[in-house]
């Protein structure tokens, strides 16, 4: 518990120091959700217009959010006035800040019980990752988001799922998916899983007493999110706000998955049609100018639905989801869901950059099992790390705390390798140890990043100017592509391994 508080001590002075820092759109949504859960009545919650970033969480996030309003009505009561758009006094922003800051003490709590049956080593391993990961800083600390919270909810799920507390997981499953809908991506998982373990193999009164009983636990969360709502007739209106797929395919800023090697493709038919003189015609949008929405069509390829893009998760994820079905055992469990959420990353719609951390948080946990495992995590994490450069760290005066993260993670994660898993303490070995758990296309990938990020920073600005502002976002996010698209078969190659 002491290594435990001090590593969470330690990053929130950290996140204290970066009240300051630059901060989205994000922050202006959630101040808004403070107003409007404070100064509107349940009932108009996902109706109110009043300002363009209306509540499109579920209601156990609005809960928090109204909660949240109560302290804040204290510091500041103009903080909770709904009129007040873009309200940025001084109170706001530090209250607001904090606010993320003591929300991740669910982060603490999630990371001390999934690790607690770790050896030493290993257990403060994991806590410097999850802790103390530099992604999670950028998008919760500077850009402003409350992944932590809800990341912390995950963990405590996972932990008491590997721990054989199906029911008590069952729930904390329930309550963060009534949190943040995005996290519904692992349900078959989980369904299968709890089916098979907690539902099976005790005589058919026994499962089918079980079942009901996990049935009564996920319906009562259910009940307590959506009730409110399902009275005042507004579901179609929730629904409406959680599932806004006019919003198209990509967001502005392309997630680096399947869909980024379908776009290019599509860009590249289409010029070598014109070229040869097909009467190919310009879609009225284009992907490569960062626009989002419905409109912006494929120029050659088949128009891409959220249906296909449903179908395409869940046979990503099918091999995975036999391997739960025939062997349900707890250790794996969070490898299994880890690998559901890169499912849902890679062949999901709309899917934002930070959607990755929903498998690079629970693959910390994984770091601790193997070197190639550690080799993987420090793979995928750097990579999904410089992710976040362009899109969230976009000016001059964030682009050395950028840095700074970046060498700390990869200071903690390469000093560790080399004690942790060849039983040498000496740093001379660590380089050694390093490279064979990346392995040499690995250091060469890693090498790469160097090159997108010189073109990004320095080339593009000297030789192009203002022309062509998407080109630095396509090509880090082209080539973070490879690396997660190598990470999902790498996942996948593992689960099936292991029998």
């Amino acid at each position: 518990m002491a290594d435990l508080a001090w590593f969470w001590c330690a990053a929130a002075c950290v996140k204290v120091l970066l009240a300051p820092a630059y901060r989205s759109t994000d922050f202006e949504v959630h101040r808004h959700w403070l107003a409007l859960t404070s100064s509107l009545p349940i009932s108009q919650w996902y109706v109110d217009a009043s300002s363009p970033w209306t509540l499109d969480y579920p209601p156990l996030f609005a809960y928090f959010e109204f909660l949240l309003s109560i302290p804040a009505a204290i510091v500041d009561p103009a903080i909770v006035d709904i009129r007040n758009l873009g309200y940025e006094a001084e109170s706001v922003v530090l209250f607001q800040r904090l606010s993320v800051v003591f929300a991740d003490l669910s982060l603490l709590v999630g990371a001390g019980l999934i690790a607690r049956r770790l050896s030493g080593g290993k257990r403060r391993l994991v806590y410097a990752l999850i802790l103390w990961s530099p992604a999670l800083i950028i998008v919760d600390h500077v850009h402003f988001q409350y992944n932590g919270l809800l990341l912390g909810v995950l963990l405590l799920s996972l932990a008491l799922l590997t721990e054989g507390r199906d029911l008590e997981g069952g729930l904390a499953f329930a309550v963060l998916i009534c949190s943040k809908h995005l996290f519904a991506i692992a349900a078959p998982v989980y369904f299968v899983y709890l089916l098979r373990h907690y539902c099976s193999g005790r005589g058919i009164w026994r499962d089918l007493g079980r079942f009901l009983k996990m049935g009564a636990v996920v319906g009562v969360v259910a009940a307590v999110s959506f009730g409110p709502f399902l009275y005042h007739g507004q579901m179609k209106q929730v629904f409406y706000r959680l599932f806004p797929f006019g919003r198209g395919l990509c967001h502005a800023y392309w997630a680096p998955n399947f869909w980024v090697f379908y776009i290019i493709l599509d860009k590249f038919m289409a010029f070598f049609l014109r070229k040869f003189g097909y009467p190919v015609e310009i879609p009225s949008a284009s992907f490569t100018g960062g626009l989002v929405g419905s409109s912006s069509p494929f120029a050659v390829l088949p128009q891409v639905t959220p249906a296909v893009s449903l179908v395409l998760v869940i046979v990503g994820m099918s091999p995975c989801l036999v391997r739960v079905w025939k062997k349900p055992e707890p250790r794996h469990v969070v490898r299994w869901v880890s690998y559901a959420y890169t499912c849902g990353f890679i062949f999901g719609w709309h899917v934002h950059e930070k959607a990755s951390l929903h498998f690079v948080i629970p693959l910390a946990v994984i770091a601790a099992d193997s070197l190639e495992d550690a080799g993987h995590y420090f793979l995928l994490a750097t990579g999904d790390l410089l992710l976040f450069d362009v899109p969230l760290l976009f000016g001059p005066e964030e682009y050395p705390v950028k840095l700074l993260l970046l060498l700390i993670h990869s200071i903690i994660v390469l000093s560790s390798l080399s004690p942790l898993f060849s039983g040498k303490v000496s740093q001379e070995d660590v380089p050694t140890t390093t490279t064979a758990a990346v392995g040499p296309a690995g250091m060469w990938y890693l090498a790469g990043f160097a090159a997108v990020e010189v073109w990004g920073q320095l080339l593009h600005p000297l030789l192009l100017g203002d022309r062509l502002p998407f080109l630095p976002l396509m090509l880090v996010s082209t080539y973070c592509a490879f690396g997660m698209v190598y990470s999902w078969t790498w996942q996948l190659r593992r689960i099936l391994a292991a029998g």
